[in-house]
């Protein structure tokens, strides 16, 4: 479905009158006069529509200091957003605001409440399969791993590989029944390839997971025109979420192992932290799955470890490196790691009801990661390498160059949005108090109650822990001798709470100083 409309119900007649008058075909001012006053009710009405939608999304989680109680909805399964016709909202298009988008509304707000989750409150999120006796669908941990339902989000700009994906995660999944697929599909019509097209017709192939799982499939299609980066594509992805007991984050280009369903839950469970999030960049497709078996044929996998600060028109802001892949140094679980990565990310569905990606961040692509991992710490969540890949990325590299190399990229509008990017930077640098330089009343702070920060954890303690200087731009190198080899593993899981709710920083202590620092 194609979700943006436009804002002004002008027709044809008067765009031409409004664009000869901008290329200033009429000279005279009277008649500039006469039409600016009948422009003026066009233009009042333009931001009483603007005000109206900035006013539907401020959902504040605290009324006068106070913090407001959680609601969790009712959970439903199966569920698409294709029953929700008529009941999506309206929303300012973020890098046009001339623009208004119709889109899903959230499952959820934040239900964190600006304290630690209790571990009945995250129970109570999470669909099951199966109804109990009472026709609930949410029955917390009682429901059997194997009837757990996944939520998998893919944004994806103008890519022939996102069906293929789509039909690697059905067709590869050992209960294919439990997963649902949201895909923000950016594309242009007669164009491009829609991801929930069949690779070959229905007709001629009704088994392909494009056919046999459609139900199991939502597209939210949109013009590539509006495209303005990951950050947006994935905030309306996050906005598809109808509370599954998991979620996860892909790519549009991924191909998944056999069974990785039922491995990838294993790994989640065996860490014993519901606020658990495995999160890595993922490994390259060359050389990494036995097509005869669908199996995994490597035995290493990367950690996030490796992040420095970069400059750029954006300002200075930190990206993550090319991460070190090895043997696992932690075994029969996944490892802590400090970092959390877009490209893949796995964890229960009440992560992206607390830590929804920000509506208000177009043209950002380097910086994404820090904002969602500070969010995410900030509240309480910790993140884990997983032990064993259950996916694999094409890569535009080796074999897969030339395809790979033919995609498009959302940079393609670059000019069509210039300088919001800018503004974005600075709004998502300073939730995350990257920029104490900056006067904090210079960046927009719309709806930061639901896109900003904890009070579990703050970020201070992050950057204190982890040797980042946000005065300087600076941090401390060589980080990965301490996460890769285990000892913060080691170390801060000794601090996880007795139920399962997160590692207990308060406990922590330590700073990371560079080990080979002259």
């Amino acid at each position: 479905r194609d979700g943006l409309v436009p804002m002004d119900d002008d027709d044809d007649d008067d765009d031409a009158s409004s664009e000869g008058s901008e290329e200033g075909d009429d000279g005279e001012g009277g008649d500039d006069e006469e039409e600016s006053e009948e422009e003026e009710p066009a233009e009042e009405n333009k931001n009483q529509l603007h005000g109206d939608v900035e006013r539907a999304h401020q959902m504040p989680m605290s009324v006068n200091g106070k913090p407001v109680n959680p609601v969790v909805p009712d959970h439903k399964w199966p569920v698409s957003i294709r029953n929700e016709d008529g009941n999506f909202e309206d929303i300012m298009h973020p890098g046009d605001d001339t623009q208004i988008m119709s889109v899903p509304r959230f499952w959820s707000d934040p239900v964190h409440a600006n304290k630690l989750m209790s571990r009945t409150l995250a129970m109570s999120i999470g669909s099951c399969i199966k109804a109990d006796r009472k026709g609930n669908h949410a029955v917390g941990d009682d429901c059997p791993k194997n009837d757990r339902t996944i939520f998998v989000a893919i944004a994806s700009y103008r890519d022939w590989q996102c069906r293929y994906t789509v039909e690697s995660i059905f067709t590869r999944a050992t209960y294919p029944e439990r997963v649902r697929v949201g895909v923000v599909d950016q594309i242009v019509a007669d164009e491009d390839f829609s991801c929930e097209s069949s690779i070959n017709p229905c007709s001629d192939d009704p088994e392909q997971a494009l056919c046999k799982h459609r139900d199991l499939i939502d597209v939210f299609q949109m013009d590539a025109i509006y495209a303005v980066g990951p950050v947006f594509a994935r905030h309306v992805g996050h906005r598809m979420y109808r509370g599954e007991y998991y979620t996860m984050q892909s790519d549009a280009h991924v191909t998944f192992t056999k069974g990785w369903d039922v491995d990838i839950i294993n790994q989640q469970e065996s860490i014993g932290n519901d606020m658990a999030v495995q999160s890595t960049y993922l490994t390259d497709i060359v050389g990494s799955i036995d097509e005869r078996t669908g199996l995994s044929k490597r035995n290493t996998r990367p950690i996030m470890c490796n992040t420095d600060y970069e400059g750029g028109v954006q300002g200075k802001h930190l990206r993550h490196g090319s991460q070190p892949e090895r043997h696992p140094s932690i075994y029969g679980m996944p490892q802590l790691q400090p970092y959390w990565a877009a490209g893949f990310s796995f964890s229960r569905g009440h992560f992206v009801v607390n830590v929804p990606y920000d509506q208000y961040q177009p043209m950002i692509f380097q910086g994404e990661e820090m904002s969602i991992g500070l969010r995410g710490f900030t509240i309480g969540y910790d993140y884990y390498a997983t032990e064993k890949s259950v996916c694999f990325h094409h890569y535009a590299e080796g074999p897969n160059a030339a395809k790979r190399r033919k995609v498009k990229s959302f940079w393609e509008h670059a000019d069509k949005y210039a300088g919001t990017g800018k503004k974005a930077m600075t709004r998502l640098l300073g939730i995350v108090g990257m920029n104490p330089e900056v006067d904090p009343s210079t960046w927009d702070h719309s709806e930061e109650d639901r896109y900003g920060c904890g009070k579990v954890r703050t970020t201070q303690k992050f950057y204190d822990t982890f040797g980042i200087d946000v005065v300087h731009k600076r941090t401390e190198h060589n980080l990965c001798e301490f996460v890769q080899t285990g000892i913060m593993h080691n170390d801060f899981m000794k601090f996880l709470r007795k139920d399962g709710m997160g590692i207990d920083y308060n406990k922590i202590s330590y700073r990371f100083k560079n080990p080979m620092k002259n």
